[in-house]
């Protein structure tokens, strides 16, 4: 249950999150966008058995875990994180990091069957840094989203967005998803307010008002609705 996965999602959400979907997770830098996507992954396969896989271009694995393991959050063995940090040091068009990860998922696909059920992957910003031929990205990203699809998972997709800005870099992000949630941060009356808006989502019922979020030790909690 992923309504389960957040305190307070469900004054969002009516009803649970299905798959297949792949869900954008939008956001200025500095809004929780890879904390909030880590936390609900890992509670996920935590309170179910099932099995998640989590595949960083942005941190190691060690970096991750601190991160967490400061906000209260402990990692979990069904939630395998799949750190390319390293392959970065090596001749990066060498690597085709799209192809790597199908072939990944492919496989725990194989060996993992129906527990596996969830996906992460931090960021797309940078994937996008390291390919060389952006002329066919729209293709590779049509290809790569309903790949996702195939193999029937809950996949959250991180990507940097500007302040006020739309969600998608190479034109294309933001219309094949199934889902986009944003993240951000305000100013009210001189204090520095986090909070979750949900633009997208389909197939389900949910609010689309600002909700404030709080994070402490044990993680990141939805406090309810924004009034202006």
């Amino acid at each position: 249950m992923f309504l389960n996965t957040i305190p307070g999602f469900d004054k969002i959400f009516k009803s649970d999150i299905q798959p297949p979907k792949v869900i954008l997770v939008s956001g200025v830098p500095g809004s929780l966008k890879s904390s909030f996507s880590y936390i609900m992954l890992t509670k996920h396969v935590q309170d179910t058995g099932e099995f998640g896989l989590y595949a960083t271009l942005e941190e190691s694995t060690d970096s991750y875990l601190n991160n967490m393991q400061s906000i209260g959050v402990e990692p979990n063995v069904n939630l395998q994180i799949s750190d390319y940090t390293d392959f970065r040091n090596e001749e990066e068009e060498s690597i085709d990091y799209l192809q790597f990860t199908e072939k990944m998922i492919s496989y725990f696909k194989e060996t993992r069957g129906d527990k596996f059920t969830c996906f992460g992957f931090d960021s797309l910003g940078a994937l996008y840094s390291l390919m060389t031929h952006e002329e066919d990205m729209r293709k590779r990203m049509y290809h790569f989203f309903n790949m996702l699809r195939k193999y029937n998972l809950i996949s959250l997709v991180i990507m940097e967005r500007a302040k006020d800005g739309e969600s998608h870099l190479m034109g294309n992000e933001g219309f094949l998803s199934d889902g986009i949630i944003v993240l951000g941060m305000m100013r009210r009356q001189g204090k520095l307010i986090r909070y979750i808006q949900v633009e997208k989502m389909r197939a389900l019922n949910h609010s689309m008002e600002l909700h404030a979020l709080e994070i402490g030790n044990g993680g990141i909690s939805i406090l309810g609705p924004i009034f202006e």
